[in-house]
Order: structure tokens, then C-alpha cells, then sequence
């Protein structure tokens, strides 16, 4: 009896083995550098949605999800739209979520910037972080007195870092003798700062409030920085001086982001998104408003553009994520839908490839796939931050290796439980079944 109780616990482990071949390392990085790398199960639950703008019909998938425990049983991935307007979230909480740790000791991580195989987190104590992929090894931090670093930006072996008393730092990255960086100077600097004031003219080269976001527009040397004082100011890169300030909203601006094509997109807690053109015959102001974009009555705080322009996304306090299409003959930007899933509000977003990766304050992220047709499928929700994500990165490949676009993405994620994690989403092989009449009615699948 004993020999035959063995034999079956042997050919049910045979078969469990066949049936989930696959098993998957996630790797979870602290503030201090620690990093755990977890077996995870080849049981992961986890649940996707195909959205029709049009129909509003809603198709249950599966798709693969990397970290153990990711999902709350229980817990409805996507409850129903309500009815806009809408009014602000409450403070983040999911049924069953543990409550936020108290922060680390190198503080809650506000900013991502992923360049040329590294990755930098910027903190709340001033600390920046550089992480070497693909084994996300620390190998370098960039210190200064300042307060936090609110927004990241990498150009051309250049780090910007704008903090929130309004500056921006700027490092030199150097490979000469292995990975150096070597702080470059402050925006705006001392001297410029010094002779604005005694002319009257200060408000012309300093933010009059917290910086909230920064973006670099290659093509002509210009880097944009975003203000709560309601403004964004134009700087010249060569020699790090304000060339233009933007009355941009009547409210703070959270968000920019700057296509390829020079066209500069501003998002604000007035639950609109600006557009604007840069037109050189125009004087001491270049920049000029083009179009306004209403956000359906919430505030937007985030925004990313799909590689090729085409798309350009806002996440709003809402929980909703709206989209704009961009017309192939005008070029002109008409609003295409929104995508539903977040239960507080979207603070972050990435894309790359055909992937758009949000960020929330209810501590999840949601991987969502854009289709020829015009339809969003919501790939996985990555759940495992205790505090709600601020920030964000995403790239194709396996931890940086070179692999089609169309075997997934990596994805790192901050939050200000003061962890980052580094997700990979691997979409080959995914089975669509199960459709679902109603976002409350999703189930929860094992694969």
C-alpha cells in the first residue's frame, strides 16, 4: 500500500509538472540595495479584459502574471463604470491589502528612468539610485542636499533630476574607468538667478513651486520642466539657461511628455491636456497653444505616447485612463475611449511596444495591450506593493536582452511602500476564453 501511495504522489507531481512547465524568478529590490529572488508559482491567478470602445463589450483572457500571490482572491478586478462625472477617490485600500510599511530609511521611490541597460530610482530623501541590468545590481548613487527627487529624465549620457525646491540637477554619465557621474550644474544656476532677482525678472528663470515633471525634446536641444506654480519653462540645453515661460494652466500641471515631431503636451489638475507647437517666428514666445483636450471632468496625472506617436494617453484621479487618436491625413488628435480597471487614481504610465503600463494609487499596476483594431486588453494586474506606485518604466526584451516585442515587456515599478520591483510579462501562448457580460462578474483563473 505504501509503494502504491508513492507511485501516485509521484504521477500526480508528473502530470502537475506537464501541466505547468514553466516556473518564473521575479526579483524585488529595497531601498538598500537588498535583493530577494523568489521562486514563483506556476499557479499564478490573474484575469485580462478586452475593451471595444465602441461596443463596450468586455472579453475575459488569461495572461500570464509573474509574482507569486499577485492577485487578491476575492477582490474584483474590474468593477463597474460609474457614472462621470465622477468625484475624487478615497484615500487607497483594497479589501485584504496589507497596509502600507512605514517608509525605509532611503525613503518612499517618486521617479524612474530607464537608459542604455540602467535603471535610476529617485526618492524622497534626495537619493539617487543606479541599478545595473540585467541583474539589477547597485552600482552607483547620486547624492545632493536637496529635498526629493520628484522627476527623472536620461538624454544623451545626461541625467536630469528635478527635485522639489524647484531645481534641477544635472549629471554627466561617464564610462571611462567604469560608470561615473559627475554633477554638471543646478537649473537655474546661481549667477542667472542672482541677476533676475535684481532686475525684477526671477519669476522668468525659477519655478515659484515644486517641480512635478520634466521632458526632453532631442531634435532641438530643449528641456521642459513642469510646475504646481502653474507654469512650464523652456531651458536651453547648451548653456542651461530659460528661454521661455508657459502660462500653460490655470491650475498645477502634473504631467508633460514631448513627441517626436517637437509637439509638447501638457496635463493638469483643470482635467485637461494642452497641446502646443514650438514656431520659431514667433519671439520671446515660441510656444503656442494649438488644442485643449478635456479629461471628462478629473484631473490628469499622468501621460505617456506610444513609440509612433499615434496614441497619447492620460490617466486621471478617476481611475480611468482616456486616449486620443491621432489622424492619419490631419494629424489632428480625436478622443478614442477610456480604459477602466484602476479603483483609485492612475499616478503613473509607460509604453513601449504595443504595451501601456499604468500605475495607481489602490498599489496596483495594469498591463494593457493596444491592437490593430483599436481595442485595449488588459494583460495582467501586478499586485504586490504595499503603498500606492508613483513611477514607472518599461521596455521590451527579457531585463534588457534583445527579444521581439511580441514575447512580452519588462516593467519596473516604484512605489512609496519604498520598494522596487521588476516584473516580467510574457504574453506568447496567452488562451482568450471565458467571457465575462459585466466587469464586476470576472473570475479568477489558475493556470
Amino acid at each position: 500500500m505504501l509503494i502504491n501511495l508513492i507511485n501516485t504522489r509521484i504521477s500526480n507531481t508528473s502530470q502537475l509538472g506537464r501541466r505547468h512547465p514553466r516556473v518564473l524568478k521575479a526579483r524585488e529590490l529595497d531601498k538598500h540595495g537588498l535583493t530577494r529572488i523568489s521562486q514563483l508559482s506556476s499557479k499564478s491567478i490573474f484575469c485580462t479584459k478586452k475593451y471595444n470602445s465602441s461596443s463596450h463589450t468586455h472579453q475575459h483572457v488569461l495572461a500570464k502574471h509573474v509574482h507569486k500571490g499577485s492577485l487578491l482572491l476575492g477582490v474584483p478586478l474590474h468593477p463597474a463604470a460609474p457614472e462621470l462625472p465622477l468625484p475624487l477617490p478615497e484615500p487607497p485600500r483594497l479589501p485584504g491589502l496589507l497596509p502600507s510599511p512605514p517608509p525605509l530609511k532611503d525613503g518612499q521611490i517618486l521617479s524612474i528612468a530607464a537608459s542604455n541597460g540602467l535603471v535610476y530610482t529617485g526618492s524622497d530623501i534626495n537619493v539617487i539610485r543606479v541599478w545595473k541590468l540585467p541583474e539589477f545590481s547597485e552600482c552607483g548613487q547620486l547624492k545632493t542636499k536637496a529635498c526629493m527627487v520628484v522627476a527623472l529624465e536620461v538624454s544623451h549620457d545626461r541625467v536630469y533630476a528635478a527635485y522639489g525646491d524647484g531645481k534641477i540637477r544635472v549629471w554627466q554619465r561617464t564610462w571611462d574607468e567604469g560608470l561615473k557621474h559627475v554633477r554638471l550644474a543646478t537649473i537655474p544656476k546661481t549667477g542667472n538667478y542672482v541677476r533676475s532677482y535684481i532686475s525684477g525678472k526671477e519669476k522668468m528663470t525659477k519655478h515659484m513651486g515644486p517641480i512635478t515633471s520634466v521632458a526632453i525634446n532631442v531634435s532641438d536641444d530643449i528641456l521642459y520642466s513642469a510646475s504646481m506654480d502653474k507654469t512650464v519653462k523652456v531651458w536651453r540645453i547648451s548653456d542651461l539657461k530659460c528661454i521661455e515661460t508657459i502660462q500653460a494652466h490655470p491650475e498645477p500641471i502634473n504631467a508633460i511628455i514631448v513627441a517626436d515631431d517637437g509637439v509638447l503636451f501638457t496635463a493638469s489638475d483643470d482635467a485637461t491636456v494642452k497641446v502646443w507647437r514650438r514656431n520659431f517666428c514667433r519671439g520671446d514666445q515660441p510656444h503656442s497653444l494649438t488644442v485643449t483636450l478635456p479629461a471628462k471632468y478629473s484631473p490628469v496625472k499622468a501621460l505617456t505616447l506610444t513609440p509612433d506617436g499615434a496614441v497619447l494617453y492620460g490617466g486621471c484621479t478617476d481611475g480611468y485612463i482616456h486616449y486620443w487618436l491621432k489622424g492619419w491625413y490631419s494629424g489632428q488628435l480625436q478622443y478614442g475611449g477610456a480604459l477602466q480597471g484602476h479603483t483609485h487614481a492612475v499616478m503613473c504610465l509607460a509604453s513601449v511596444a504595443n504595451f501601456v503600463v499604468s500605475g495607481s494609487a489602490d498599489s496596483t499596476s495594469r498591463v494593457w495591450a493596444r491592437e490593430q483594431d483599436g481595442q485595449h486588453t488588459c494583460l495582467a494586474v501586478l499586485v504586490g506593493h504595499r503603498g500606492p506606485v508613483r513611477s514607472v518604466a518599461a521596455f521590451s526584451g527579457r531585463f534588457g536582452e534583445d527579444i521581439s516585442d511580441q514575447e512580452g515587456c519588462t516593467i519596473c515599478t516604484g512605489s512609496l511602500d519604498g520598494v522596487l520591483k521588476v516584473w516580467r510579462v510574457v504574453t506568447s501562448g496567452v488562451n482568450y476564453m471565458n467571457r465575462c457580460s459585466t466587469p464586476s462578474g470576472c473570475e479568477y483563473f489558475e493556470l
